[in-house]
């Protein structure tokens, strides 16, 4: 932790190919503000995503990458904002129907096994059994359909959650460290998995602590241009052990 004056960011990289200038603007985010009493956790922040972009939150823990990822899913209320889908108004009430929010550590349904889980998501957005084959094949989650989601290792709890959010009808994921309990060639792999998301249609939003930056740069050439222009989008200015918990 730094000293209470301490400045943290987090910048965007396009994990993605280059996307066109003239692709559809899907979400346009402005002067969103978030504060935990006198403490400003996100201050003025401007976001543009367009459509089929993998767009990556990179900075260290404690920047605001969660509590801007929470305040767009509308999860966590922002002080201050405008939010626009696709040059309309987002309210927050609207937020479930154009993206879905896949949060770091969540394991749902403990005590069901992982091929009941997945069935019943698939069930819920209307997924055939080709469609859901395809998504348990595409992240690897063959060798513990039977396993109970309480007996996952981390690798393989992200695996889970990540085919939600591959089963989800929405077009905006917004995933909170998504490669975190993976290693080098699981991330490669992973990528790839992400990239072909994106080339069917969706588009991903990714936060990412500055740990894994390298290992995600390998996988992207995107990251050798932005390194030398970064574009820092959030300012924390005091470390996170003086904030609220929420």
């Amino acid at each position: 932790m730094g000293p209470p004056n301490a400045k943290q960011e987090t910048c965007t990289v396009s994990l993605s190919s280059p996307v066109e200038e003239h692709a559809q603007i899907l979400l346009q985010v402005t002067a969103l503000t978030k504060r935990y009493g006198d403490q400003v956790a996100l201050a003025d922040i401007a976001l543009t995503v367009r459509a089929g972009e993998i767009l990556g939150l990179i900075g260290p823990n404690g920047a605001g990458k969660t509590t801007l990822l929470e305040a767009l899913a509308g999860v966590l209320p922002a002080d201050a904002s405008t939010m626009l889908w696709r040059g309309e108004p987002l309210p927050p009430a609207r937020r479930r129907d154009v993206l879905f929010y896949l949060p770091d550590g969540l394991r749902p349904y403990h005590e069901q096994p992982v091929a009941r889980v997945l069935a019943f998501f698939a069930g819920v957005y209307r997924r055939s059994p080709a469609h859901l084959a395809g998504v348990v094949a595409a992240v690897g989650l063959a060798p513990v359909l039977a396993k109970r989601v309480y007996a996952l290792s981390k690798g393989y709890s992200r695996r889970l959650m990540l085919a939600v959010g591959l089963l989800t009808p929405q077009p905006l994921l917004l995933m909170d460290e998504p490669f975190d309990g993976f290693d080098l060639r699981q991330t490669r792999d992973i990528m790839g998995v992400l990239r072909q998301c994106a080339a069917a249609g969706h588009t991903l939003v990714l936060a990412i602590p500055n740990g894994q930056k390298t290992r995600i740069c390998l996988f992207t050439s995107a990251c050798n241009a932005v390194t030398a222009s970064r574009t820092c989008l959030l300012k924390v200015p005091a470390p996170l052990s003086s904030r609220p918990t929420h």
